[in-house]
């Protein structure tokens, strides 16, 4: 395989942080997922190779630009922090939750108590509405899946996404892949019990069909597959207003000591 084409820089603002000092695991892999020409039904998978900094301009890097560029890496001097693939894996869907249960089981949210990333961007408790998404996961009552979560959330105006409009939507304002990718980021790793578990994303798989549109209702369920040894594997699926799926991932997680990341 060859690599010689360069795309333009990606940066990950201190504002979309997940540990105190790196950038969120959805947030970076949705931006990297973002520069990939995908067809629809395509899903990316990204695996994160070190925590993604913050605020610093990295380069991506594509292989194989004359195939269409199904990887793109991202690198950091001659670090890779990170590398996303098109692949054809089929994501099976996390169960939907009702908005009334997905609202009720944000009451029970663990992070409210102990949060290992208590200002993380997606998840954390200590972010205002409209600087981080406020996706507060809880187990979700009388469940037959005793490990689901789920989360209501609106998406806050300030993320929409300018820079990129979707047809599908004609002009109503969504958000970005960074944003979608982000939403389905914590929520697997609160049904993998981050709080008494203590994980980093490692790997993350998703296939966003629309974007999420901002100022709408939505519904955001995790669900947790298996450990072996330091990894837990998870799920989500994003849900509208109407039951339809917006977004689904598989998530891989690493249990870590997380003062070496806060």
């Amino acid at each position: 395989m060859s690599a010689t084409a360069y795309g333009d820089d990606l940066l990950v603002p201190s504002r979309c942080r997940g540990p105190a000092r790196s950038g969120n695991g959805g947030y970076t892999a949705g931006l990297l997922a973002e520069r990939l020409p995908v067809a629809d039904g395509s899903a990316v998978e990204v695996t994160l190779k070190q925590p993604p900094p913050l605020d610093v301009a990295m380069k991506v890097q594509y292989v194989d630009p004359s195939d269409g560029a199904r990887q793109a890496v991202l690198l950091m001097g001659g670090a890779r922090i990170a590398v996303a693939t098109v692949v054809d894996d089929a994501l099976d869907p996390v169960g939907e939750v009702s908005a009334a249960d997905a609202k009720e089981a944000t009451t029970r949210f663990a992070g409210h108590e102990s949060h290992p990333f208590p200002s993380c961007f997606a998840c954390g408790p200590e972010r205002p509405d409209g600087d981080g998404l406020r996706i507060f996961p809880g187990p979700v009552a009388d469940d037959d899946e005793a490990t689901r979560v789920a989360s209501s959330w609106v998406p806050h105006h300030s993320f929409a996404d300018t820079t990129h409009d979707s047809p599908r939507f004609d002009h109503v304002p969504h958000v970005g892949l960074g944003i979608a990718w982000a939403a389905l980021d914590c929520v697997g790793g609160w049904a993998g019990d981050i709080g008494g578990r203590r994980m980093v994303l490692g790997r993350m798989t998703a296939l966003v069909d629309t974007p999420p549109v901002v100022d709408e209702p939505h519904v955001v369920v995790g669900v947790e597959r298996g450990r072996e040894g330091r990894k837990t594997f998870t799920a989500s699926t994003l849900y509208d207003a109407d039951g339809r799926i917006v977004g689904r991932a598989e998530h891989v997680w690493i249990s870590i000591d997380p003062s070496a990341f806060n």
